[in-house]
């Protein structure tokens, strides 16, 4: 079948994201480093956010009501409000961080833009997810942008159905293998993972070794090599 749409994530795939999480979590560590050690602080954020996701959602704001809910548990209640003064000052300075393109991604999108039909589907808060694409300059490269809570196989089905020829005509691209990959790989389409340095704990996944839609490469300067293979 011929490749009619393309599909790119956002987050860690076109721009640093997760490295604002970890300085922010560093922080975190810092602030409560009374109360509990690193490590058992990490066990019990991620604990935290595992449990709340289906109720917050992915992205900053989410990630700063678990910070505050673990800061409560490991303190038995006695963390001062200040701390969470800070917490909350934390949340708010990774909502108004600068935007960085991953190395390749704007070339990236531009070779492709004219060609394929593009679509950004990415996942988290809106408000902030708008204002990182109104910052990187690639917003006008894309011929829609889906915002949505979970990605899933019957995301990537409806997706691709509402802005192309159906998700066995399309290709998604993205850092995640649980997010990005394995949901889309579901849907029938291809997949192409770039992997990045930092990943948060709960998008691990196994590789699909060995599916026939599916790439890998390490930067998004060779998508035009997967896309001639696909013909």
């Amino acid at each position: 079948m011929a490749l009619s749409t393309i599909g790119f994530d956002a987050d860690d795939t076109l721009w640093h994201n997760e490295r604002f999480f970890h300085l922010t979590q560093a922080r975190f560590e810092a602030l409560l480093s009374a109360h509990a050690e690193p490590a058992h602080l990490h066990e019990r954020l991620l604990q935290a956010e595992r449990r709340n996701v289906g109720a917050y959602g992915f992205g900053v704001k989410g990630f700063t009501l678990s910070m505050i809910e673990t800061a409560i548990e490991v303190s038995s209640g006695r963390v001062p409000a200040t701390v969470i003064g800070e917490i909350l000052a934390a949340g708010r300075e990774m909502l108004a961080h600068p935007i960085e393109l991953m190395p390749k991604a704007r070339a990236a999108v531009e070779a492709l833009s004219g060609r394929f039909r593009l679509v950004l589907v990415t996942k988290g808060d809106l408000l902030d997810q708008e204002r990182k694409l109104a910052q990187s300059g690639l917003g006008d490269l894309f011929d829609a942008v889906e915002i949505v809570s979970d990605k899933t196989a019957e995301t990537y089905t409806r997706v691709f159905a509402r802005h192309g020829t159906g998700a066995e005509e399309a290709m998604m691209i993205g850092n995640s293998l649980k997010s990005d990959i394995l949901p889309m790989l579901a849907a029938g389409g291809w997949a192409v993972h770039v992997p990045h340095e930092l990943t948060w704990a709960l998008e691990h996944a196994p590789r699909p070794e060995g599916h026939p839609r599916f790439a890998e490469l390490m930067d998004l300067g060779g998508l035009e090599s997967v896309i001639t293979r696909i013909g």
